[in-house]
């Protein structure tokens, strides 16, 4: 983090986005930027893709929002970075928000001496002049200014780099720890974990906004469970409420229910109430009546990860219908048997092999 003040305002708050690209579309949008944000995809980073803007002189308020709430800048300087009255703009809304949210940024110097962008010399400086020509003197100290912050930052140089695919991977690690989710040493040691994250996502279509229920399915001892915990942890902070369920949890919830049949009416309530304040954080939670779980989460965009659990009864008081849960909700149940999936009519599923 840049500056010491930002630390509690940054931890407070909820960021829409991991990432945002800062870029010269004319030097980098077919090359660079599309394997940069093909490889955020493949490990579950959300950025703010703005194919669908129009760019003018002053900065759309969509954008200026996406920059608040994107958690990381990548600031990708080339040589027409400068050319640009937009790419400046966005430069100085991208340093404000690094002073007054905590925003982290992490510049990249494509095919360009990161010196030139610090002091505007060389051939970027010379475009640079170009852009501040008619331009006031306030503004142009302000682009200055914010040119010269960011290339003092600590980043990446391409022209250090003999693969552009590596320098990729480097970067996208680099953005994993700075949101703290960089891998567990078990994980760690899970050879091909990244590849089955990578086609996990594909099953979950995170943009979509509809509730989609994913299965993943292997036998046992697999590393299903470790898979699922990297996923959640990945994917939590997108959500208002979120939930890991393993069987400890659920034998927690109905130990005092042990002679109980499952389909019990008062054991499915004490389900749903404990199920309840664990994914909206709040404690002891109590409900009269089935209905009232949809009626909590309906409008919630949550997260519910199922493990190593195969009671039909039990998972239609949890998630019986997909309906009761918010736009943009997933539901990952992790299993060994794929009839167990299929009851429950899930047809997105994912098998682990070795």
């Amino acid at each position: 983090m840049s500056l010491s003040l930002s630390s509690s305002s940054s931890s407070s708050r909820t960021w829409v986005y991991d990432v945002f690209p800062s870029f010269s579309g004319e030097d980098v949008r077919v090359t660079f930027l599309s394997h940069f944000l093909k490889e955020l995809d493949r490990k579950l980073i959300i950025a703010f893709k703005d194919s669908e803007i129009q760019r003018s002189q002053s900065l759309d308020p969509e954008l200026k929002q996406a920059i608040k709430d994107s958690r990381i800048a990548v600031v990708i300087f080339s040589k027409n970075y400068a050319s640009s009255s937009w790419c400046l703009n966005e430069l100085l809304e991208i340093v404000k928000c690094r002073e007054e949210c905590g925003q982290m940024v992490i510049p990249v110097f494509y095919r360009l001496d990161p010196s030139h962008v610090r002091k505007q010399t060389g051939e970027f400086g010379q475009i640079f002049e170009e852009t501040c020509h008619n331009k006031t003197e306030q503004e142009i100290i302000q682009w200055k200014r914010a040119l010269t912050d960011v290339a003092n930052t600590l980043g990446y140089h391409s022209l250090k780099w003999d693969s552009e695919a590596k320098l990729i991977e480097e970067i996208v690690s680099d953005v994993l720890g700075k949101l703290l989710l960089t891998p567990s040493k078990d994980s760690k040691d899970f050879v091909g974990i990244e590849d089955h994250i990578a086609k996990l996502s594909v099953l979950l279509q995170l943009e979509a906004e509809e509730v989609r229920m994913v299965g993943l399915w292997g036998s046992s001892g697999i590393g299903k469970t470790t898979i699922a915990r990297v996923l959640f942890q990945r994917l939590s902070r997108h959500f208002q409420g979120r939930i890991f369920i393993d069987r400890a949890f659920l034998s927690k919830s109905m130990e005092i229910y042990s002679k109980a049949n499952p389909d019990d009416y008062n054991m499915k309530l004490h389900l749903q109430s404990r199920f309840l304040s664990k994914i909206l954080g709040k404690k002891e939670i109590e409900i009269s009546q089935l209905g009232e779980l949809a009626e909590r989460l309906k409008h919630q965009k949550v997260l519910i990860f199922i493990d190593d659990f195969d009671d039909q009864v039990v998972l239609d008081a949890l998630v019986g219908q997909t309906q009761w849960f918010g736009s943009g909700s997933r539901i990952i149940l992790v299993t060994n048997d794929k009839h167990f999936l299929r009851a429950h009519g899930i047809d997105h599923i994912y098998q682990v092999c070795l």
